[in-house]
């Protein structure tokens, strides 16, 4: 699997008095397995950039690749598309509708065309992946909490079996529980499915933990693209538009600057750990 954007470039309100470039000949490629965060102020190009990814937004100039063929071609089926290219919006519990947890899971399977008893399997099975109990399957989404309404509706991709899976500030507005909980499902699912996670974040420290690649958008474009070490090497740079660094990093430049022989490349607490022990030893 492999997505490859090609100079894309995005505007809304185009040709008129509200034109605004969202996007800026942005070239990427997202490899098969690869677990990516993408991090920018509000405004970056974070958002519109994903919903590009399994055609929700077309670009203004430009192309997109999925598996080797152009989104674009007049006979591609980006109905199909969807169902490999999984989304899952901000505050997702916005995209449950159903009156059962089981009925909202099985929703996109159904419509893939499986009938009721295969789209029910995936249900189980995705569900189940996700952690929710059993007891709860034929509640009302509605009467779950924020970090459970989550779950479910990550379960509800999950069961189109898709090829990539996108959340977009997926922990947003849950408690430090909450948050650590949805995180370390996303993980679970990237290792055990083998399957592209790109995850959407304001948390410095949630992708330092967790992703293999970060983007940074900035502007419509792309400011940084590496492993998180690499990016927060330029924390300074980061702090000129707006975003920041674990503070992890800030810890180990202090303690170069007083002398201490650390690695600043290090960006999660463990590693930080290992760097400091090793000199002591």
């Amino acid at each position: 699997m492999s997505i490859i954007l090609d100079k894309v470039s995005y505007v809304y309100s185009e040709g008129t008095a509200y034109e605004s470039w969202a996007l800026k000949n942005v070239s990427l490629k997202i490899e098969d397995g690869q677990f990516i965060g993408i991090i920018g102020h509000t405004g970056s190009g974070k958002s519109t950039l994903i919903q590009h990814l399994n055609g929700l937004l077309k670009a203004s100039s430009g192309g997109i690749y999925f598996n080797g063929r152009d989104i674009y071609e007049e006979d591609y089926d980006l109905r199909e598309l969807r169902t490999k290219v999984g989304l899952v919006f901000q505050y997702p519990e916005h995209q449950l509708f159903e009156t059962t947890i089981f009925d909202d899971v099985c929703f996109g399977p159904m419509n893939q065309g499986l009938s009721k008893n295969e789209a029910g399997l995936r249900a189980f099975e995705a569900l189940r992946s996700v952690g929710l109990p059993e007891s709860l399957y034929y509640q009302s989404p509605f009467d779950l909490s924020g970090g459970q309404k989550r779950r479910v509706a990550i379960a509800g991709v999950l069961a189109m079996k898709p090829e990539v899976l996108i959340l977009d500030e997926p922990t947003a507005g849950l408690d430090p529980k909450g948050r650590d909980e949805i995180l370390d499902l996303v993980s679970n699912m990237h290792r055990e499915r083998e399957m592209a996670v790109l995850l959407v974040s304001h948390s410095m420290e949630d992708v330092a933990n967790y992703v293999q690649r970060i983007i940074v958008m900035n502007d419509g474009s792309v400011m940084y693209d590496g492993t998180p070490g690499e990016v927060f090497l330029h924390y300074k740079e980061l702090e000129a538009v707006g975003l920041a660094a674990p503070q992890v990093t800030y810890l180990m430049h202090e303690l170069k600057e007083q002398g201490l022989p650390v690695d600043c490349g290090v960006t999660t607490v463990e590693e930080a750990r290992n760097s400091i022990l090793k000199i002591f030893r």
